[in-house]
């Protein structure tokens, strides 16, 4: 379903569609045999004591800095004490979280489908996540050196793809992806910095690629566009139909004139897109939260002073944007969007603990 159009020239073409399951939390038997962590959750509600630590990726991404940017700007304007540090990805998160090891991170929709499902590792949750608000989007696709390729079904059985690097939170959403479009393909794993060299050694057939907040290009991908003549693969229309109603992929539609030095691009780039919100366990404090919340919102402005990449959080609106479906908002989170005028009645209240 098509959304309004966004101000980057991005369309939203689709998000967490609803399913006929219901969210797979309950449980008591903790996610240490889940997630290989010691130990049980905390009895201690989260952030009661005015300190919270936020966790989003490793120490070397956007998304890390933007946290440090988010963190010092409440602790120097607020009583509460906010502690960025690097993370080891989105699973584990979601266990640092409800383990109160961490008191708000974030995860993206292809965790958030899991967590809805029920599905491993999530299925027997202690704690349920509350959503509290969203930081970013990644739109990720596929590119190539590789002379008149245009889109994903240009992958032959002997393609050498690195769908992102083995192991990261973005691999399995990508390979899902392209099981709708690829019968068979050589996995390989090259780092994001790396893929420009091996693209220009012929060991590497198409890489990964992505647009932060539907419109920025990191530098590993300006560096790849500059050693060479690289291509961006769109998806077939038929493809993007199938994977609009798989209820676990976002799919965005980019207008790719604001990019420039590319060896090709379609008009309209349609692909698969990450949405990052933040979580709190569902017992986190809610005065402590509130407070959170109200600092970053006065605050909301200046943020982009210390990076341009939190620009659209002076707009009320990106702070739920693509909220997750069926995952509930803390209820300080809800009553603070209720007095913002941001809250939708689609949007789901966590019940007050």
């Amino acid at each position: 379903m098509r959304g309004k159009q966004q101000p980057t020239g991005v369309v939203r073409r689709s998000f967490l569609k609803r399913s006929a399951g219901t969210l797979g939390l309950a449980g008591v038997a903790g996610l240490a045999g889940c997630f290989g962590d010691d130990g049980g959750a905390s009895s201690e509600a989260p952030g009661s004591d005015g300190e919270m630590i936020m966790k989003t990726s490793g120490e070397t991404t956007a998304a890390y800095s933007m946290s440090q940017v988010i963190s010092s700007s409440v602790s120097q304007n607020s009583d509460v004490s906010v502690d960025a540090r690097p993370s080891q990805g989105t699973n584990r998160n979601v266990s640092e979280v409800v383990q109160g090891k961490t008191e708000i991170a974030y995860i993206q929709n292809w965790t958030a489908n899991k967590i809805r499902e029920g599905e491993e590792p999530f299925g027997d949750l202690e704690y349920q996540p509350y959503q509290v608000f969203h930081l970013y989007d990644l739109a990720w696709f596929l590119a190539s050196a590789n002379d008149e390729w245009t889109t994903v079904t240009d992958i032959e059985s002997d393609s050498a793809v690195s769908p992102t690097p083995s192991g990261s939170g973005t691999a399995e959403m990508l390979e899902h992806a392209l099981s709708f479009a690829v019968d068979d393909y050589e996995r390989t794993s090259v780092q994001y910095g790396d893929q420009a060299g091996a693209m220009s050694e012929g060991r590497l057939d198409a890489g990964a690629a992505t647009y932060v907040n539907l419109s920025v290009e990191p530098g590993w991908l300006q560096q790849m566009k500059s050693t060479v003549d690289l291509r961006v693969l769109n998806w077939p229309e038929e493809i993007v139909s199938e994977l609009e109603d798989d209820p676990a992929i976002v799919v965005s539609d980019i207008d790719m004139s604001q990019f420039e030095d590319y060896g090709y691009t379609p008009d309209t780039l349609s692909t698969p897109t990450l949405a990052y919100n933040f979580i709190v366990r569902e017992d986190h404090d809610y005065d402590t939260l509130t407070s959170f919340l109200e600092t970053l919102w006065e605050q909301r402005e200046a943020l982009q002073e210390d990076t341009g990449l939190l620009a659209p959080m002076a707009e009320g609106e990106a702070w739920t944007k693509n909220a997750y479906t069926d995952i509930p908002f803390h209820p300080a989170a809800a009553d603070f969007y209720e007095d913002k005028g941001l809250w939708s009645d689609e949007f789901v209240r966590g019940e007050e603990q």
